[in-house]
């Protein structure tokens, strides 16, 4: 079994030349992402089109660090802010109307703890799933294997080490359920402020 085969099937695996050569193609698309006309908004929208596995309106302000690119698959209206990194060694795998704060991290790589082990060369990638309606806060890291749930919100600066379930915040430290999101979240702006009258009649209409 060569190595982007045993990569794929989240298996111990060698970053070899084969390895090495899907790489260098999603840097060669990154370079071009990284280094573009950043006021060109249709222009960086196609080539993040080029970059990703799959994306529908995908958006993203550069720069965007990836290992591959092609790991990664979003829904409708994915938007990542800026210096936003994704270590594709396994399938990342992000649900519709999702949002990613400045400096987010969604790491699959892994390595094994024990330093003889580790030093083999060996790693592995373990995927990593985020569902719809997810809002992520700025210098969060996701860490291998987790899965967010729907209409989640995680906290700025969060370390999410285990899985998320649906309809909740999260923050912290490791990262923990703080609390459900409920109907009395739906009128709510920030804390107990509420959206003003103009605002929410507009939100209604877009509503329904």
């Amino acid at each position: 079994m060569d190595n982007p085969t045993r990569r794929d099937a989240q298996m111990a695996y060698i970053a070899d030349a084969d390895v090495a050569e899907e790489m260098r193609k999603c840097r060669k698309i990154l370079q071009k992402l990284n280094f573009m006309d950043r006021s060109d908004f249709e222009g960086v929208q196609e080539v993040v089109k080029e970059l990703l596995g799959s994306s529908e309106g995908a958006v993203i302000n550069p720069p965007f660090y990836c290992d591959y690119g092609s790991h990664i698959h979003v829904g409708k209206n994915f938007f990542a802010n800026y210096n936003c990194t994704i270590i594709d060694v396994a399938k990342v795998i992000i649900g519709d109307y999702c949002q990613m704060a400045p400096n987010v991290a969604i790491y699959t790589a892994g390595h094994p703890v024990y330093p003889d082990t580790r030093n083999s060369g060996y790693e592995y990638g373990k995927k990593v799933r985020i569902g719809n309606n997810v809002w992520i806060g700025g210098n969060t890291v996701i860490c291998p294997g987790v899965t967010v749930g729907n209409n989640c919100v995680i906290g700025a600066g969060s370390v999410v080490t285990r899985d998320i379930p649906d309809w909740t915040v999260a923050a912290g430290n490791p990262c923990r359920v703080i609390r459900s999101i409920t109907e009395a979240d739906r009128r709510m702006l920030f804390r107990r402020e509420p959206i003003d009258d103009e605002a929410w009649e507009r939100i209604q209409e877009m509503q329904n």
